[in-house]
């Protein structure tokens, strides 16, 4: 019996008509012989099996079972040990949900063996799910979502051009109004915000990216762009969070005076502390600065809580 990952490990019982089959997501040896990490259909766990009289291999390519040669089935305690998937060798070749969990995960700051555990999975199989363009099962992705604080939804790249809200409304939400830490917190380091601007058409707001540094609200634009019609006025500023599938989120408003950042070492101090470049690109090397003289927010939560 020889298999390749992604190949279909298929148990029938003659005797009792039972069927179970998995996905096998990890070798333990390079020809391909047994035992194997079996991620079960059923269960979504992996456990280690060594293949018994009743199982057979149903490889991806051709969808037919492999005769042959059968492994002796060793005591039930061997064959539903735990183990760790094995990833392949060779090049990475992410897929789209690979990056998204990998971008997640450093995001998040959590190491591949944290994410594992919170996830409930073995951190060889993360790291295959990471380099290799896998499809993984909707479980596996929920598991994932909830161990990265996003959506399942989110980790596959669905709605990404749709607005955010367009989920169902809790059942019995809770308004409430978020103090100055609360609002502050939430700010945190960096993100994108949005900025109201008055400009001779008409009043516009644009995305941009952000930092908090000494407790102002610091980005960078092009000295041409919109986002600099800002210095030398007073503008609004907001950041906000919506999750989709807990109906929940907030929103922090911050309104104050925008000014435009010239002194060397205080311009000096902003790029080494910015996390990310502008999305935007382009030259965007002038640094603008809202100091928060007001500064309020909501959050929506299930009033069960």
């Amino acid at each position: 019996m020889r298999a390749h990952l992604g190949d279909q490990l298929v148990i029938e019982s003659p005797k009792s008509w039972a069927r179970r089959d998995g996905e096998i997501v990890g070798l333990h040896h390079e020809d391909g012989t047994p035992p194997y990490d079996v991620r079960w259909s059923d269960t979504d766990e992996v456990t280690l099996v060594f293949p018994g009289p009743d199982a057979h291999i149903r490889h991806v390519e051709h969808g037919q079972p492999e005769t042959g040669h059968r492994v002796p089935q060793p005591d039930a305690t061997a064959a539903e040990t735990v183990s760790a998937a094995v990833a392949p060798t060779g090049q990475h070749n992410p897929g789209d949900i690979g990056r998204r969990v990998a971008a997640e995960r450093h995001k998040q700051r959590l190491s591949l063996g944290e994410t594992a555990r919170r996830a409930r999975m073995s951190p060889h199989y993360l790291q295959y799910l990471e380099e290799q363009p896998a499809d993984p099962s909707v479980a596996t992705l929920i598991r994932l979502a909830d161990a990265l604080g996003t959506t399942a939804t989110a980790l596959r790249g669905a709605g990404i051009d749709l607005p955010p809200g367009q989920g169902q409304a809790l059942l019995h939400p809770r308004l409430r109004d978020l103090g100055p830490e609360d609002c502050r917190h939430l700010l945190s380091t960096h993100g994108v915000g949005r900025v109201a601007v008055s400009t001779p058409g008409g009043p516009a707001v644009v995305p941009v990216n952000y930092e908090i540094v000494d407790g102002a609200i610091a980005f960078r634009t092009a000295p041409d762009s919109i986002p600099a019609r800002t210095v030398g006025s007073e503008v609004a500023f907001e950041v906000d969070h919506v999750d989709e599938a807990l109906s929940q989120g907030w929103s922090v408003l911050v309104v104050g005076p925008a000014r435009v950042v010239t002194e060397a070492g205080a311009v000096r101090q902003l790029v080494d502390r910015a996390h990310t470049t502008p999305w935007a690109g382009g030259e965007r090397e002038m640094w603008v600065s809202i100091e928060p003289m007001r500064l309020t927010g909501r959050r929506i939560t299930s009033d069960d809580k």
